[in-house]
């Protein structure tokens, strides 16, 4: 297993692509984060104390940006493979197939995670910048916090999840546009059309049970009773997700030719 991870770390750091998607992370969700924060005043509230705004999760917005990035990031770890025709030199250098998937995950997850924690740090740290000047108290951000060290933690294992759902995707697709495409219907198309549907009851259901607005309910601080789905049952339903993709691609890479 050590050959098999040290040869996918070998792949993925000399590419030139995974640098700067793993740069893309945290470059897009400051951006966002920032123009989330900057947007926000208390001037509508009574007094500062009573504005409802969830400033850690607005802080952390940034992160719908930085999940295309995670999901690019992890569906290329195995469809650019299958593009330059090296799988076949991958299975023979380590013919076991899950073995080979089982390394990737770590890798891909571990990349994830290292970009995922740099991002999540610098959104709070823009907005506890940000925020004072717009009248909010910049203590909620603190990760002394437990609400705000919950919402960064699974921020972070957001990112993570979204890469191993990425990784199983392509997986099955092979075909870098079509994993790429796969993913990102499920985290912004499916959301968009959710808000189409008529029935309440169904857009409820959906909302708890799709990967981006399940996962994400675990970035909230605030009003908590409102949410479709707790934040570490939103986390858990995402994992479920990812789990299913890497099942899925685990049994087309071992069952079918490369």
């Amino acid at each position: 297993m050590r050959g098999a991870l040290h040869a996918e770390w070998t792949k993925l750091r000399t590419v030139p692509s995974t640098w700067w998607l793993l740069v893309a992370v945290a470059a897009l969700t400051w951006v966002l984060g920032a123009a989330a924060t900057g947007t926000v005043s208390t001037d509508q509230c009574p007094s500062p104390d009573e504005c409802q705004e969830d400033t850690v999760r607005l802080s952390l917005t940034g992160v719908w940006l930085g999940q295309a990035a995670v999901a690019a990031f992890g569906v290329l770890a195995m469809s650019s493979e299958y593009g330059t025709g090296t799988i076949q030199a991958t299975l023979t250098a380590v013919p076991g197939r899950v073995r080979v998937l089982t390394a990737k995950a770590v890798v891909v997850t571990g990349g994830a995670l290292a970009a995922g924690i740099v991002a999540v740090l610098g959104s709070l740290f823009v907005g506890r910048l940000i925020l004072p000047g717009n009248g909010f108290s910049a203590a909620p951000l603190s990760l002394a916090e437990g609400p705000a060290l919950r919402a960064a933690v699974g921020t972070v294992l957001y990112l993570g999840l979204i890469a191993l759902l990425a990784l199983g995707v392509a997986a099955v697709v092979r075909d870098t546009a079509g994993a790429i495409t796969t993913v990102l219907a499920l985290l912004y198309a499916l959301p968009a059309l959710v808000e189409l549907l008529g029935n309440e009851d169904w857009r409820e259901r959906i909302r708890e049970w799709a990967p981006a607005s399940a996962g994400l309910a675990v970035q909230a601080t605030k009003n908590l009773d409102a949410l479709p789905i707790g934040p570490w049952s939103g986390l858990a339903v995402l994992g479920a997700w990812a789990g299913a993709g890497l099942v899925a691609g685990a049994a087309m890479f071992k069952f079918r030719d490369a």
